[in-house]
C-alpha cells in the first residue's frame, strides 16, 4: 500500500463523524476534471507506506470517530484489505471512496464487514464514461459495484462532480435513470483551479 497524502482531520469528508484521511497512490482513471493529479502515478517520491500510515494515525486515535480511505483508487491496491484491518483494530470507523472499477475487490471488503460506509463517484451516464476516465470501458464493473453496495445495505452514497461543459443537466438526469433503485445520489460543484486537463482550468 502506497499512500500519497494525509489529511490529520477532516469535519466534513465522513458524514457525521471526524475523521483523518489517508489519499492513496495511483488511479486507473485519468478523469480530465481530476483535481487530485498528484496521486495518479503508481509511485512517487513523497508516497510513504501503509505502516507509516498507521503510525501516524495510531498517534491521533483519541481525536478521531474514523478514517476515508480515498485517492486515487484505493481498491487498486492487493493489500487494502489489510490496511483496513490495521485501521479497524485501533477502534476506528472506516468510510472508502472509490470509483467502481474493481468490484472484486469492493465484495471481498464487504463480505468481510471491513467497511461502515462507502461513497462511490459516477462520472458520467454509461455512454460518456469513456470520454470522462481517459477511456476506461469496463461499464459493467461499475454497475456491478452499484449494486453490491446498494444490496449490502452499508451506509453508501454515489456522487458526481459537475463539469458544466462536460456534463450537462440531461447527462446528470440519465445517471440517475441508470442507478439502481435504492441507491442515494449527489452532485458535487467542480473546482476548476487543479483540474488534470488545463483546458478545464480556465
Amino acid at each position: 500500500m502506497r499512500v500519497g497524502g494525509f489529511q490529520p482531520l477532516s469535519l466534513s469528508d465522513y458524514p457525521g463523524h471526524v475523521s483523518a484521511i489517508f489519499f492513496t497512490q495511483g488511479c486507473n482513471f485519468r478523469c480530465p476534471f481530476c483535481h487530485n493529479s498528484a496521486l495518479l502515478a503508481t509511485e512517487t517520491t513523497g508516497s510513504f507506506d501503509g505502516a507509516a500510515a498507521i503510525q501516524m494515525l495510531d498517534e491521533r486515535k483519541r481525536l478521531l470517530d474514523g478514517v476515508v480511505i480515498s485517492g486515487g483508487e484505493p481498491t487498486i491496491h492487493p493489500d487494502l484489505p489489510e490496511f483496513i484491518r490495521s485501521i479497524r483494530s485501533l477502534g476506528l470507523l472506516v468510510k472508502l471512496d472509490t470509483n467502481g472499477s474493481h468490484p472484486g475487490m469492493l465484495r471481498r471488503l464487504l463480505r468481510e464487514k471491513l467497511l461502515d460506509y462507502v461513497a462511490m463517484d459516477i462520472k458520467a451516464p454509461w455512454a460518456k464514461y469513456p470520454m470522462l476516465t481517459g477511456g476506461f470501458t469496463g461499464i459493467e464493473d461499475i454497475q456491478c459495484s452499484m449494486n453490491l453496495i446498494v444490496q449490502s445495505g452499508i451506509a453508501s452514497e454515489f456522487r458526481t462532480t459537475v463539469v458544466p461543459s462536460l456534463l450537462t443537466p440531461e447527462d446528470v438526469e440519465q445517471i440517475r435513470c441508470e442507478m439502481p433503485v435504492g441507491a442515494v445520489h449527489k452532485t458535487q460543484d467542480f473546482i476548476a483551479d487543479y483540474a488534470l486537463d488545463p483546458a478545464l482550468r480556465k
